[in-house]
Order: C-alpha cells, then structure tokens, then sequence
C-alpha cells in the first residue's frame, strides 16, 4: 500500500541534499548509567564522579488536552465511559487521547479481559466542525477502530468506517452529541480531535455514510485478472455479491443482492435507521469485509463525483504550494508535452514507485566509486535508488522527491501530483552513501545534455531542463565546463540555493548560467534555512516542517514521492520534506510547462523573460533582491509568457488567485496573511464579503484595485470557548473564491488531562532511561524529580503509557521532552542540582504507520523502567 509520510529531516553529505528540517537530538556526550528503577535510584557508567546532584521539574499540559478515563494502564483507576448514559463530557475544541479494545486483544493490563470496545464523549458543536480519529497502532494486524456520531437523543447522525489510519466525520448542524470510538477489532491508542481541524483539511481514507455513493454498488479490484474463480467464492456469496455482466478482468463493479441480510445495529444509542441509511450501511460493511481479504488490493464505494479543476489525486489537498504559484490556471493552458525531458540529477529515482513509474524514460548511474554507490558496482544503465541510509538506516529517497515533484503521475486518484505531469524525467544518479562527487555529478550534466560521457552512450533524446538539488561550498572547473557545455547545447539548468541560512556562495547554483534557487514558506516569506546572496534568481515553494500556518494538521514541507526502507524492504510512500532542493523542481517544473508550449525555448530567453518579470510575482523589495531574486516563481504568468513567445494564443480569461483558501487560528494565533492576485490579467477591483463577527480583514500591502496582501486577525473577547468557523468571499469581476476560516477558543480555566506520565531521565551518551518519575497530570500539571544524579549529560523526556505495553511516546500517547520535543535540550549535570526544567507534554499529530513521521516523536519511543 502507499502511505503518506511526514518526514522532517536535514542530511549533510559531501554534496549536500538541498532539503532541510530536524534531526531528533538524541545522542553525544556523556552522562549517568544506571539499571532501572524508580526515581532516587542511581548508578555510575564512569562519569567525572558519582554525585548527589538532583533534577527536577513540572510537566505543563494545555487546556485543551483530556485523557479517556479508561485506559488500559494498571497504575490508573478506570472510570467507564460507556454506554452513552456515561459518556465523558469534554469541552470543545479538544485532542482526547484515549484506548479501546476487543475483549482479549492488546497487552494486559485494565481492560484486556472485559475489553473496552466503546469510548463515548458528550460534547457541544456548532455546524461545520469536525471530528478526526487518528488511529495509532493502525500497522497491527486486524487493528480496526471506527467512529460514531450521535445526536443527544442517540440517532444516528453519521459514521465512519474505513480501515485506513483515519476516520473522520463532519458535524451537520449545531447541538450537543455523543461521539463514540468503536473498536471494531483489535487494540489500539487512538487520539480524537474534535473543532481542531478544517473540513478542507481532513485526510483521504474515511468511509462515511453521509458521503454521496450509489447504495448497493461496489467498485473491487482483486489481485488476480479473471473474475471467474472469484464468482463461486462462498465469501463473496455469502454476500451475495452479482458480477457486472461482461466484465470478467480488472476492476470489477460489484452490486449488493436486494435480499442482503441487514446489518445489526451495533450501538447501545442507536435508532432505527431509514431504508436509504440501512442501504448505505450494509454497502459499507460489506466493503470493510472484502477489504480485510488478502486477496483484495482495493474496495471502495461507488462515489458520485462531480466535474473539478484541479488534479483529482488523492493527497492533492495537501500541496498547498501549487496554488501558491498559480498553478491550477497554468494547467488550464498545459499540463506537459511528454516530447519535453526533465533530468534530475540526485540520488536515482525508484523506478517503480507507481506514481514515476510511468513518468520516465532511460537515465544512467554514474556513481563511479563502490563506497558511494551501495549497489555494488560502477555506473552503468540502471538508476534505480538503492538508497543512501543518511538517517539511522532509512534512506532519503531524495531524488525520487525532486522527481515527484516535476512530473508525479497526477489527476489519476492517486498519490500526489507533479508540476508537469505530462512530461518526462530522466533520472541521472549521482548521490549515494555519504553524498556524490564532483565528477560523477559531471559526467551526469553531459550525458543530459546528449554530450560526450564516460558512459560510452547517449540519451536517445537529450534533456530540455536539468535539475540539481545537490550542491556544496567549493566551485570547480570540470562541472563549471560541464554547466557552460549543456547551457551551449540548448539545456535549461537549474539549481537549489543552499540550505545554510547565509550569503555565501554554494554551487552549482552559483555558476554563471545556472538558475539559482531560493526558498518560501507558506507566507511566502524566505524559508529560516534558504540561503540568499547576489546569485539568487528565483524564489519557489520549500516549505517549513516546523510549522502548520494553514492548519490542515501537517507540517507545511512540500509533499512528494518517497520510500522507507528502515526495515528492509522498501515502502513506498509520499514524504513532507523542506529545503531549496524542494524549491528547485518547482521551477524546473515550471520551465518544462514552458518548453511545452514554446519547444524553441533557449537558456538565454528563459533567462531574459526571468529579468523581465515576465515569469515571477515580486515578493521582495522591488525589482531583483537578495531574498527572492526575481521573485515567487509564478506558473501561469510563465506558462502564457513562453506561449505568447512561441506564437500561441493563451486560451483561458483572466481569473482570481486567493491563497491560501484555508485559514486556522490555532490557541493562541491571532492574525495570519492572505494573498488576493489577478492572474493572466486585470479582473476588476477587489470586493471581500464577510460576516463573521470575530474577524476582521484590512489590506496590508495592495495596489490601486485592492490585489495584494491583506492582514486576516481574530477577535476572542467575550467568546465562550468553543471552536468557531466561517467562511468570507473574495471577488473581483466575476471571479471569485472563498477561504475557510476556524479559530479555537480554549477555556483557561479548565485543566488540562494528558493521563498518568512516565518522566524518563536518558543518558545521552547510551539513549538509554536510568532513572524514572511517575506524575499524574490531570490537573493541569505535575512535578517530577530525581535524585542522587551522577554528572554527565542527559535528555527528560515523559509520555503515557496507555496500552499497558511499557512504552512511553508511542503512536496515540501523550509525550513532551524538555525543552520541547522537537528540539530536545541537553542537560548537563555537574556538583549541583538543576531545577525549574518545565516543559509542555500534550497529544499531539503523530503518524507512525500509513501517515509516519521520521521526526523527534518517532525516535523518542522509551521502554518504561518497571
């Protein structure tokens, strides 16, 4: 299966992988041994001395943090959330954090034997809110949770119930409801967002019964051709499932037999559903039983859908930066010409990742040296990437990223989409263990351009755009060469600026000739990694992993293709990485949507029309700056630019851009930016409509027809907490588009509950827990201590445990390390005592499975010391 991943991540190599984010600080240094037990105890792996020292601290836990009352964990008193007439009232919005299991299932402990199938919570919502069940332990085998929405006279209002990671479900109206997570089979840890989450924003996966499909029908594909042994499976008939006549291969359009025995209503709320609802309902069942066949790639709905501008791919939602650059309208123009070729010169690219596979034609492996290349041998014809193990033993899949993010195949509900999806690229290796080589990095840049190579071969058509989103500190004469020979012979270079935050030089972004590259984050301001300087050309989308400006519950990377191979095999999967290496194929992209329309395109005109401004929006100072060179490459500008060089007309009207369209003021958030832009022409003057009483919306930096940037803040006083949404119109002519809005309101005076805590001190030398401190934290806060600390250096580090499984910080639990978890404090400690070590620890996003995350939290999984 793919699965989404969200991967903050920074490698150094000798030729540095242009993507930036964090490494979890886990290692270095010295520090105290012990072997286990509870806090005061102590032991000495031959630091400086033994000491006496202590440290201490308080675990702080937001308002909006609750813990279901019946967890699995023994060292708690379970308090019964079930049946619905004892539903846990929770405040709105808030993350719970809670266990469900099958009698039998999970690890031992309060609730294995009876089981907890149910958890229900009573909660007031308004209309447009959502509900987010994110599953943790969704890897296991037969680990399947669903949830339910109830209104307060225990009706069915809505379910969701897929099989994926997430469940989610929208609220209808204003009221008070009950909320169930139903544990369907198995154990798991699961963590339920209620009002924190835009609807625009929820992830693919859910199976709703409020989702528009036909009742009755069925869209299968089994891993077999002929549907013929399939027919007389009792499984199927039992089910009583009808072939569609006269297809007997492929995907099959299966109809549910009238006569289908309806499914029971499970609930102890639960009432009597209308015909249409009970139809719906035994389709969905069904489904989730043929989905748990093995010999089923897929089960789905037959969805209704209707007519859509934008690529229908499935984690779409999630590429805020196309839109960023305009590049919905560009498509209206051209989506690629598959004569036109992309090379991108990195680490390889997975040949048969399913959305580049078909994306591709002949590259080469010129990793020349055994060391580097990891796959045993010199170059030669094959650039697959075999990986480069840069973080622990997983891979960076670097180049498979850049590729995905020129040409992934798109609008095929599936995956992710690429800037020019109807081109082509050539993967060209160059990158392997520890980085690449200069030469290795040339030869690569001359069998592009269709040039003389040690390969003793040339590409049956050179490359129109070359990408490098590689780079380092030290210029050299042989790749210059190279660069001037593949500019002479017509091919477009292009380059990531750098990921150091300073103004010096990295090439080969800085050579004369090569587009250098720059990057934004969503605000379109720089990225805080993204170099600057004299040799900046461009700016374009490389997002900040550390931040979620536009609320959709992801860190704002860019989203691409990708790999995990930390077990061994590989997985494909679609990765959130930051950097200019991400900034870089955007515009190689770009200028391949060019080549499409304009096919006599040179290195020189692309130059000339970037001068121009022909093919930017200035972000920065006015003209040319150091930030943004030109300015925020800009798709559709570029796009019409190259088609009115070559002699076509440009087919679509003038339009309207707002970005972005989804606004989230999280907690404390009060104000955030929004950007309102005509496109391909002037669409008239700017009118913004709304009636939210919250929000207001002034202009910040807009021209005489009020396109520009407009400051969007939030009002919370005298607002009872809750989680308020709207949604305000923005128009110019007769364009228009409208922009989502949800802001949360917490009640201070609640105490937040993120469950008992485990407080680890680790030795940062070993990652090994020497020392712990049990704190229960549901009023808000808790102190922990420990005594009798040899000197050394060491990371506190604290989670739940609610699974009973003696890990703290795994997929659903709570967890919180001083000074945050995403940048974890060395502590060290010499003949004092340390104290006022406080630090937050709540529920928070995490992915481990089908939506992981290679961040801080994954690597922060401690055994318990019991």
């Amino acid at each position: 299966m793919n699965k989404l991943k969200f991967t903050e991540k920074l490698t150094k190599i000798t030729l540095t992988l242009f993507f930036a984010g964090i490494i979890a600080a886990c290692g270095g240094g010295g520090g105290g041994g012990d072997d286990g037990g509870d806090s005061g105890d102590s032991g000495d792996d031959g630091g400086s001395d033994t000491g006496t020292s202590s440290v201490s601290g308080q675990l702080v836990v937001p308002s909006y943090v609750v813990t279901d009352s019946d967890v699995n964990d023994i060292e708690t008193t379970s308090v019964a959330n079930h049946p619905a007439n004892n539903a846990q009232s929770v405040p709105n919005p808030v993350n719970i954090g809670g266990y469900v299991n099958v009698a039998g299932s999970g690890d031992s402990g309060n609730s294995f034997s009876a089981g907890d199938r149910d958890d229900y919570f009573l909660v007031d919502m308004t209309a447009g809110q959502t509900l987010l069940l994110n599953i943790g332990d969704i890897g296991t085998a037969g680990v399947d949770l669903d949830l339910y929405l109830y209104d307060s006279n225990g009706a069915l209002i809505d379910r969701s119930i897929g099989t994926s990671q997430f469940e989610s479900l929208v609220v209808p109206s204003d009221g008070q409801y009950y909320v169930n997570v139903y544990a369907f089979n198995g154990a798991s840890n699961y963590l339920l967002s209620l009002g924190l989450t835009p609807s625009s924003a929820l992830p693919p996966g859910a199976l709703r019964m409020s989702d528009q499909f036909i009742p009755g029908e069925v869209v299968v594909k089994f891993d077999t051709d002929s549907f013929q042994a399939k027919s007389q499976d009792p499984t199927l008939n039992q089910f009583n499932f009808q072939q569609t006549p006269g297809n007997d291969a492929g995907v099959q359009l299966l109809t549910l037999n009238e006569q289908y025995a309806k499914v029971a209503a499970r609930s102890d709320t639960s009432v009597p559903l209308s015909d249409d609802e009970q139809r719906k309902l035994d389709t969905l069942m069904a489904i989730k039983s043929l989905s748990s066949r093995s010999d089923v790639v897929y089960a789905q709905p037959n969805y209704i859908f209707q007519p859509s501008a934008v690529p229908n791919d499935q984690y779409y939602n999630y590429q805020w930066h196309y839109p960023q650059i305009n590049l919905p309208q560009a498509w209206d123009i051209t989506t690629g010409d598959n004569s036109v070729i992309v090379s991108v010169i990195d680490t390889g690219v997975l040949l048969n990742h399913p959305d580049l596979s078909g994306q591709l034609v002949a590259g080469y492996d010129f990793i020349s040296s055994t060391d580097i290349s990891g796959d045993g041998d010199g170059i030669d014809n094959n650039p697959d990437d075999v990986g480069d193990a840069v973080q622990g033993g997983s891979s960076s899949f670097h180049g498979s990223h850049v590729a995905g993010t020129v040409a992934a195949t798109s609008n095929n509900s599936n995956g992710v989409a690429g800037v020019a999806w109807g081109v082509r690229v050539m993967p060209i290796r160059v990158l392997g263990k520890g980085g690449g080589t200069s030469y290795d990095i040339t030869q690569g840049i001359l069998f592009s351009a269709g040039l003389t190579n040690d390969s003793g071969t040339l590409p049956a058509q050179r490359a129109d755009i070359i990408n490098m989103s590689l780079g380092g500190g030290s210029p050299d004469q042989a790749t210059f060469d190279a660069i001037t020979a593949a500019r002479n012979a017509g091919v477009i270079i292009i380059a990531a600026a750098g990921n150091e935050n300073t103004s010096q030089l990295s090439y080969p972004a800085s050579y004369n000739g090569v587009v250098s590259v720059s990057a934004v984050d969503l605000n379109r301001e720089r990225a805080p990694y993204s170099n600057f300087g004299t040799e900046i050309d461009v700016a374009a989308p490389g997002g900040d992993t550390q931040a979620d400006l536009n609320g959709d519950g992801r860190p704002d990377g860019v989203l691409s293709t990708a790999a995990d191979d930390s077990s061994g095999a590989v997985e494909f999967q679609y990765v959130f990485y930051n950097g200019t290496s991400m900034a870089a194929p955007h515009v190689a992209g770009v200028a391949a949507l060019m080549q499409s329309v304009h096919s006599g395109l040179t290195p020189a005109e692309f130059d000339s029309m970037l001068s121009a401004g022909d093919l930017t929006n200035d972000i920065g100072n006015s003209g040319r700056d150091d930030l943004y060179g030109h300015g925020l490459i800009d798709a559709y500008k570029a796009v019409q630019a190259a088609q009115q060089r070559g002699g076509g007309n440009t087919p679509t009207d003038p339009t309207l851009s707002v970005s972005p369209q989804n606004l989230n003021f999280s907690n404390t958030l009060q104000t955030s930016t929004l950007y309102i832009e005509e496109v391909g022409g002037a669409v008239g003057t700017v009118q913004v409509t709304e009636n939210i009483a919250w929000l207001s919306i002034t202009p910040n930096v807009v021209n005489a027809s009020g396109m520009g940037s407009y400051t969007v803040a939030v009002d919370r006083t005298g607002l009872t907490p809750a989680a308020y949404s709207g949604t305000f119109q923005v128009s110019a002519g007769t364009s228009s588009a409208s922009v989502e809005v949800i802001m949360q309101v917490t009640d201070t005076s609640i105490a937040g509950d993120a469950g008992r805590h485990y407080v680890l001190l680790v030795n940062n030398a070993t990652g090994e827990a020497v020392q712990q401190d049990s704190v229960n934290t549901n009023t808000g806060s808790g102190n922990y201590s420990f005594s009798s600390v040899p000197s050394g250096d060491y990371l506190v580090v604290a989670g739940s445990d609610m699974d009973m499984d003696n890990l703290i910080c795994d997929a659903g639990e709570s967890c919180g390390a001083y000074s945050t978890l995403s940048q974890p404090v060395v502590i060290t400690v010499g003949s004092g005592s340390v104290s006022g070590l406080d630090f937050s620890t709540s529920y928070e996003y995490q992915t481990p499975s089908s939506l992981s995350t290679e961040g801080a939290q994954e690597l922060m999984v401690y055994p318990r010391l019991d």
